[in-house]
């Protein structure tokens, strides 16, 4: 079938990039309805429960790892339509789990094949169109409307049809996704981007460093962790039920989506690295305080405050990774290794949870989110500093900055 090669930020485009985006990352975005429905499953407890959901978790990272060079080449729309039948059946099995081995063996089935969605819709984001923070905003935007309904939907689903049926609703949102992701532009950067034109530049060759992705990596499990225990942490410190906890996270995921707004458009007045600073020390402090709270409005504020200063970052760290190398290698790496560490966050977050008190986890996530940013921000400078390069150069995007914060360039089998 025909694919499309048109890097312009078309209507189309954008809805591939979204269904990309959305399937790719739902494990993550609903997974504190899904840690509910299967630990009440089977009875499991925060550390099980958190296990599970790092399987799911960590086989969409592994994935998106390993998949990131191969989704900086022509053949993204094959690879994202394979990861979502493979996605599809690990889905059905889930849904059919009798025993929690069952569960984990259908969530590393599932995980594998988003993860190829994920690799294939991210490296996608930087060749689309000439505005990265533009692009970054509009997909973010739409994948987190699409992952607030499927947060309502799901335990709406399990609470009507039973536990598990939420699993099966995502197994037939991969249908209208394989046609969606057919527009997912299918080829690297921009023509006059030296990626696309220059084989051996330094921003083709050159791949992110590994304290890079390992900044990336432990953000994101603070924040996935975080996320998954959500639910958990308001029934049990605020007293509200389930069901309205998921309305409130979906709810709040909305508001929140204002940081994807705020975060451009804070780029424009102060710069993208004291922008991204001074949302990252909002972040790191608001979710220090969601984790102890006891007040339901209180919770509902930081919940709030804390996914908008996520969602300003999140979008700052694939622009400027868009800036740095349009191919999209540096976009597939970072999302994987911050899948990677969302995988370990579910796991790591149980564990504290049950050894340690919500005291000493508020404390060390608030710590982790501030280091953890340290080299994101060193990247966001070096994106900066291309953008000024591109201004007065005819390389929009030809990146000294590539070489500086990057590992040794690749052999040309990578």
């Amino acid at each position: 079938m025909k694919t499309n090669s048109d890097t312009a930020l078309t209507f189309t485009v954008a809805a591939a990039l979204i269904a990309g985006v959305t399937l790719g990352s739902s494990p993550s975005n609903v997974m504190p309805v899904f840690v509910d429905d299967f630990a009440d499953r089977f009875d499991l407890s925060s550390t099980s429960a958190g296990l599970v959901a790092a399987s799911q978790l960590t086989a969409v990272a592994i994935t998106t790892l390993l998949l990131a060079n191969r989704a900086a080449r022509p053949g993204r729309v094959r690879m994202a339509r394979g990861g979502l039948a493979l996605a599809a059946a690990g889905f059905i099995g889930a849904a059919m789990a009798f025993d929690i081995l069952t569960l984990i063996v259908a969530s590393l089935l599932l995980g594998a094949g988003l993860g190829a969605v994920y690799a294939a819709s991210t490296a996608a984001l930087a060749g689309a169109g000439d505005d990265a923070d533009k692009t970054s905003s509009i997909a973010i935007t739409g994948a987190l409307f699409a992952s607030a309904l499927l947060l309502l939907a799901v335990p709406t689903v399990n609470e009507s049809a039973g536990g598990g049926t939420g699993f099966f609703l995502l197994a037939v949102c991969c249908l209208p996704g394989w046609f969606l992701v057919g527009h997912l532009p299918d080829g690297p950067g921009p023509a006059s981007s030296p990626c696309a034109t220059a084989p051996n530049s330094a921003s083709r060759s050159a791949r992110p460093s590994a304290l890079l992705l390992v900044g990336a990596g432990l953000l994101m499990a603070v924040t996935q962790g975080v996320w998954s225990y959500a639910s958990v942490l308001g029934r049990g410190h605020t007293g509200m039920s389930a069901s309205v906890l998921s309305a409130v996270l979906a709810v709040s995921s909305v508001v929140a989506l204002a940081g994807a707004v705020a975060g451009p458009l804070a780029v424009k007045r102060f710069g993208r690295l004291r922008s991204m600073a001074g949302f990252v020390i909002v972040e790191a402090f608001s979710t220090g305080l969601l984790i102890v709270t006891h007040s339901p409005s209180l919770f509902i504020a930081t919940a709030v405050i804390w996914q908008t200063c996520w969602l300003a970052v999140l979008v700052q760290i694939l622009a400027a990774a868009s800036v740095i190398d349009s191919t999209g290698r540096w976009v597939a790496a970072l999302s994987g290794a911050g899948a990677l560490g969302g995988g370990i966050g579910p796991l790591a977050v149980g564990a504290i949870m049950d050894n340690m008190g919500v005291g000493v986890l508020s404390i060390l996530l608030t710590a982790g989110t501030l280091i953890a940013a340290l080299p994101l921000l060193k990247m966001t400078a070096f994106s900066d500093a291309a953008a000024d390069t591109a201004s007065v150069t005819p390389h929009p995007r030809a990146t000294p900055a590539a070489r500086t914060i990057s590992e040794k360039p690749a052999s040309p089998a990578e």
